[in-house]
């Protein structure tokens, strides 16, 4: 974030990765959807972003680059972010993403990870289960239906989310990606001084990961999630559930903070706009930021 001399805000994030899925559209979709979401997540609207492509020019045909670039241009054109440049270098493994900036009004009005209090309750506004669709991707083994909810899923923006949190108003907020659902918790309740209960059973799972996992299908960067996340839960867990809060994300939902008061404005806020978010959990006192699943 980056002040500015007439009271408004800079927010400027910077994400790529290599691709998850098979279709080269649907990564360029995904790709810039996930770097939307940190400027979402702090309650900025996207402004300008920076085409970021690594590919290896010999092995893979530039017609397959030019539809992951249409598929990130149609996102950012749909989220009314205008890409101003980038820079491509050759890269034996091709990766592709987005640096953005995005503005806030007033820096007031910026949300950050470490305004949650005790009594908040924890609205999650997509499902999980994304990391464990990859893995079956890759391994040929994931049912069309369940790909398809998942790449959807994954390529829808956080902006209409983002709009609603701000017009409620909430205590903190962050996106869901790489560290999880209880690895991005934990770094909320670490900021801001807290722990914290989830109810298992209301995290909402994309259909059919469940039963990805018990077949087996784990991506190997969710054992680090795992290993930091475990010393902190608290509860009789079952291996399955806490796996399933492990599950590193691409381009997942928000994760809100909201004063219990204003719960109820905010659900509809967000059902005006289309997204389906549930009630996960709530924000507790204990400042060793413990996370209590039942």
């Amino acid at each position: 974030m980056y002040r500015l001399s007439d009271g408004r805000a800079l927010v400027q994030t910077v994400d790529f990765f290599t691709p998850i899925v098979d279709d080269p559209y649907d990564w360029g979709r995904i790709a810039a959807a996930n770097a939307l979401s940190d400027v979402y997540a702090m309650g900025a609207e996207p402004l300008t972003a920076l085409q970021l492509v690594g590919w290896p020019r010999g092995e893979i045909p530039f017609s397959v680059l030019e539809e992951v670039v249409r598929g990130g241009a149609d996102v950012m054109a749909e989220a009314g972010c205008v890409i101003v440049g980038g820079h491509s270098i050759d890269d034996r493994e091709p990766k592709y993403g987005f640096a953005v900036t995005g503005t806030v009004e007033t820096v007031d009005r910026l949300v950050t990870n470490a305004g949650g209090r005790p009594g908040d309750r924890l609205v999650l506004t997509k499902p999980l289960g994304m990391g464990i669709v990859a893995t079956a991707l890759k391994a040929g083994r994931c049912p069309p239906e369940v790909a398809g909810a998942a790449v959807e899923t994954m390529a829808a923006l956080n902006d209409r989310a983002a709009r609603a949190m701000t017009q409620v108003g909430v205590d903190a907020a962050t996106d869901i990606t790489g560290f999880g659902l209880a690895g991005h918790l934990r770094e909320m309740l670490v900021a801001s001084g807290v722990s914290a209960v989830v109810a298992a059973e209301a995290v909402p799972v994309i259909d059919g990961v469940a039963e990805l996992l018990s077949e087996g299908f784990w991506p190997g960067g969710s054992d680090r999630n795992l290993e930091s996340v475990r010393p902190h839960v608290v509860g009789d867990v079952a291996e399955e559930t806490l796996r399933l809060l492990c599950d590193a994300q691409t381009s997942g939902g928000l994760l809100i903070a909201v004063a219990r008061e204003r719960l109820s404005d905010l659900v509809a806020a967000l059902s005006d706009g289309g997204v389906r978010a549930a009630v996960v959990g709530e924000l507790v006192d204990g400042a060793e930021a413990t996370i209590r699943i039942v």
